[in-house]
């Protein structure tokens, strides 16, 4: 049996805490961050549960992860989401410089990375992660068509 890359399986993790966001009604994202090959924290949404416009999975799994770890920043750091971030999220993971996000699905509507802003790459940005998207993009994308179609 093939072993399984780190970044599926890391994403795996990432979509399970987007599963059990959506069991609590939340959007289903969820994060892993990881250092030197190990998870440091996992995330999901929180937005509701919080009732926080800021209770993102990577806003809370950055948060974690810098009182983890005892420092601000996240420079040895990778981050793993379910859904491509957000202009918060984005801005978050370039001040906690993290070293390289990987992201599932893309989001044409209120992505920041791929889409929208395109905050990585505007001049006032001061640190840039390795970006890698689409990693478990099927999987992340289903999960969310699921549940907002459930919702309708």
């Amino acid at each position: 049996m093939p072993s399984v890359p780190p970044s599926q399986s890391f994403m795996s993790l990432a979509l399970d805490e987007a599963r059990a966001a959506a069991s609590r009604g939340e959007v289903p994202v969820g994060c892993v961050i990881v250092r030197n090959g190990a998870v440091v924290v996992q995330a999901g949404n929180r937005t509701l549960a919080d009732k926080d416009p800021t209770g993102h999975a990577e806003m809370i799994a950055i948060r974690a992860a810098a009182q983890a770890l005892g420092s601000e920043r996240l420079a040895d750091c990778d981050l793993y989401v379910t859904l491509e971030p957000c202009a918060m999220c984005a801005a978050a993971i370039s001040f906690a410089r993290v070293r390289r996000l990987y992201f599932g699905a893309a989001d044409a509507k209120g992505g920041a990375v791929e889409n929208g802003v395109r905050f990585f790459a505007s001049p006032s940005c001061h640190h840039r992660p390795d970006v890698y998207g689409g990693i478990g993009e099927s999987e992340c994308a289903a999960l969310l068509k699921d549940f907002f179609q459930a919702r309708r």
